[in-house]
């Protein structure tokens, strides 16, 4: 239940993402409909990591057999390590992705086998139920963040497969120094990340009247760590997107 001082109509929005490609707003409709501000801005970005740090972790990449992409990004600086290192990868490498469009994204690099591409069906829970009967002799590599869910890893560990993890980029915080002085209703959050970057550019933060809305449980458990009063959050039963939260809030909040 909300309290008195927090049921405040909403005009301001601030999504912590970059900006969408024209066409692909999904939430253009939304702001249409109740005449809402909402800028994009993503508080984090990525940084690549150094093809020495890589050595530092002591991985070849040709020790294994199969590669787990979790995102675009893992795609493309894992390609792009490949390249500085002038190693090409077997032929009969193969490539689970988390979903298929990142699948598709692997081809970009190479040429696709259709028995060596496996891919999940839009969650990570699917996705990791590829791995519960099959490919136990494969050699898995997991290229990825320095700020990522244990899920994957621990579901390795737990199948006893043999597993690796190379850190291959770092997610750091964006300078967010021009939004001092600028105020929105609500801040909607998506990752843990979201939240270290808000108090790594403004320590002394103070929620007050600002409303803050949290996708996932892993971004939900960061608000709860930093005291914050989450008013928003997604997924829900009946609430399968961030985007339906805040029609649902704001619907509430602004009597639509």
């Amino acid at each position: 239940m909300y309290s008195v001082e927090r049921e405040l109509k909403v005009k301001s929005i601030l999504i912590t993402q970059p900006q969408p490609e024209a066409g692909k707003n999904v939430y253009e409709e939304f702001v249409k409909k109740y005449k809402l501000k909402m800028d994009f801005r993503s508080f984090i970005h990525i940084k690549p990591m150094a093809p020495r740090d890589i050595r530092k972790q002591k991985i070849n990449f040709l020790d294994f057999t199969a590669i787990i992409f979790n995102s675009r990004n893992a795609v493309d600086y894992f390609f792009s390590l490949a390249n500085e290192f002038k190693i090409e990868m077997p032929v009969d490498t193969k490539y689970f992705s988390i979903n298929e469009g990142v699948s598709n994204y692997v081809q970009k690099y190479i040429v696709p086998r259709k028995r060596k591409m496996f891919f999940g069906k839009g969650t990570e829970a699917d996705f990791l139920t590829l791995f519960n009967k099959n490919h136990s002799t494969e050699k898995f590599l997991f290229p990825c963040s320095d700020i990522r869910k244990p899920s994957i890893p621990s579901h390795f560990s737990q199948l006893g497969y043999n597993f690796t993890e190379c850190i291959i980029y770092n997610t750091v915080s964006s300078d967010l120094s021009d939004l001092a002085d600028v105020f929105y209703d609500i801040l909607v959050f998506f990752s843990p990340a979201d939240i270290k970057s808000l108090y790594d550019n403004f320590p002394d933060f103070v929620q007050n009247s600002t409303r803050i809305a949290g996708f996932g449980s892993s971004t939900q458990q960061a608000i709860a760590e930093h005291n914050l009063i989450l008013d928003i959050e997604a997924p829900a039963p009946g609430i399968p997107s961030m985007l339906a939260a805040l029609e649902e809030y704001t619907s509430r909040m602004n009597g639509k």
